[in-house]
């Protein structure tokens, strides 16, 4: 529901006051508007008024923004921004649309990534746009149509899509071990890499394989990425997806620090806001991830 119109100043009134704010002065607003400075500044007062917030003080020949007035300017502009974002989309895209995409920066990378030009023969009318976020946030209030999530659903005020379980496999630097560990107890006699966003990841593979010691601590990273270059260098073990992994064994970056592999406790999902309408872009791009997380391979690119 849109708020009540005494809540929405006029775009007008916006642009004045975020160029004020941004040049410091009403004649220098006026001239980038082309309004007058009389203009501009009835502008302000009509917005001040409507809000009932002073927003704007005077400082010799300076205007300069009120405590108020600085927490508001962000605010404005970000939605300014994205109100001509969604104006230039429509105007060159009328039949379709675009789809403001979070992911997670291995799963975007390694999967999706590859698959993408599929869904771009497929929709040519629908842009997608990725962005990295490493956890969930509040979707409702961001700019972003949908997110893929990895855990379980325990996101709130969203709806969900499977994609599929993350299956994840020990790798390390080709001389580190000179042959894949044969129990999985004695990985803990090696140092282990840990994932910020998996602090139990080691913890749950040794217990899926029947091991119930803490696994010792070691270095900690943010991201795949970081912790594979890690394990790369010699560092030590680390616990990386296969879709992630595969690349390094393949080229002999990485070797298999042990035969076994495991499901991991989550599952990756695509998410979108339950308070939102679904829009075609959305539709589209939903029903054809579907269909991608029912195949191991991305379609083979000519």
């Amino acid at each position: 529901m849109i708020a009540p119109r005494r809540f929405l100043p006029s775009i007008s009134a916006l642009l004045a006051f975020e160029a004020v704010a941004r040049l410091g002065s009403a004649t220098a607003a006026a001239q980038e508007l082309s309004l007058t400075q009389s203009a501009v500044s009835r502008q302000l007062k009509t917005l001040e008024e409507q809000l009932d917030v002073a927003l704007i003080t005077r400082k010799g020949r300076q205007l300069a923004l009120t405590t108020a007035g600085q927490a508001y300017v962000g605010q404005v502009r970000e939605i300014l921004n994205r109100l001509a974002q969604a104006s230039v989309s429509v105007r060159t895209n009328p039949t379709g649309g675009s789809l403001n995409l979070a992911i997670l920066p291995a799963f975007g990378m390694h999967w999706l990534a590859p698959r993408l030009r599929d869904f771009a023969r497929a929709h040519p009318e629908v842009t997608v746009n990725l962005s990295t976020r490493l956890k969930p946030f509040a979707i409702a209030d961001s700019p972003f149509d949908a997110a893929i999530h990895f855990g379980h659903e325990d996101w709130p005020g969203v709806h969900y899509l499977p994609l599929m379980p993350e299956t994840v496999v020990p790798v390390c630097a080709p001389d580190l071990l000179s042959a894949p560990v044969i129990e999985a107890r004695d990985m803990l006699e090696h140092p282990l890499l840990h994932l910020e966003t998996r602090p139990r990841g080691w913890a749950r593979w040794l217990a899926a394989l029947g091991v119930t010691a803490d696994p010792p601590a070691g270095m900690v990273f943010d991201q795949f990425s970081t912790m594979a270059q890690a394990a790369i260098h010699g560092l030590g073990v680390a616990l990386l997806p296969t879709f992630f992994a595969e690349p390094y064994l393949r080229d002999g970056q990485l070797m298999l620090a042990s035969a076994q592999t495991t499901q991991s406790i989550g599952n990756y999902y695509l998410v979108w806001p339950e308070t939102r309408d679904e829009g075609a872009a959305l539709t589209s791009f939903r029903n054809w991830l579907a269909g991608q997380a029912q195949t191991t391979e991305p379609p083979t690119q000519p």
